[in-house]
């Protein structure tokens, strides 16, 4: 069973990607209530730097996507961050810089840390890990960093991977009988990726096979 499996997986066409960020459609948990509550009391932030940071797939995306959307501002890739996004940021209040890494341009980083204070405005960092444990090179950097307010999305409780599920089940059309359901939350890794890829697989198979998933397929699943 576990090699028909993984040849589905590797059968099937990619899994889309649903990248919409709705605000009806973050749910908000134990793991996530921190920082979707600060964001909330924004601009009464005791620091002009925010970091938002956990593991990939948590929904540091969809939580800045709505402070933006109810705040305004601009985000752009760390990785994308150069002079000519420096220089035109004298139009906007909030700033997120997105997946921000250690092998960032340290100095573009500092500048536009440097920028949001002077002019003061407010800036959002999302990364896997917290900033203020990060090694730089530069310690003009490290040592604005330190001083960030970190908020992290923590793993999903149980609350959140049943609303990830049915939320997942729901958007690829799939409906799975609330014992299944029950029976994959008490046995999924509490990991966003992981969540992530079990759902993936589900459609997967659903659509090679076109028929119900039924408990015997969820239990070769979560063994493998």
């Amino acid at each position: 069973m576990e090699s028909k499996i993984k040849d589905l997986r590797q059968q099937i066409f990619k899994f889309k990607n649903n990248n919409d960020f709705n605000k009806s459609d973050f749910f908000v948990s134990q793991s996530n209530f921190f920082a979707y509550n600060l964001l909330n009391s924004w601009p009464k932030w005791e620091k002009k730097f925010i970091n938002v940071f956990g593991e990939k797939k948590s929904g540091k995306s969809h939580l800045t996507n709505i402070f933006l959307e109810d705040k305004g501002g601009i985000k752009i890739l760390c990785k994308n961050l150069d002079l000519h996004f420096l220089d035109n940021l004298k139009n906007y209040e909030n700033i997120v810089l997105e997946d921000f890494e250690p092998n960032c341009d340290e100095k573009l980083v500092y500048s536009l840390l440097d920028l949001v204070e002077k002019n003061n405005k407010y800036l959002i960092l999302t990364s896997s890990k917290a900033v203020n444990t990060m090694n730089f090179n530069l310690n003009d950097l490290k040592s604005r960093l330190k001083n960030c307010l970190v908020a992290e999305m923590t793993n999903p409780d149980d609350d959140l991977v049943y609303a990830l599920l049915i939320k997942n089940l729901s958007d690829n059309q799939l409906v799975l009988d609330n014992k299944i359901i029950n029976f994959i939350i008490q046995r999924i890794p509490r990991s966003y990726g992981k969540i992530s890829d079990f759902i993936c697989t589900i459609d997967e198979i659903s659509l090679k096979k076109k028929k119900p998933i039924n408990l015997k397929i969820i239990k070769e699943l979560l063994r493998t």
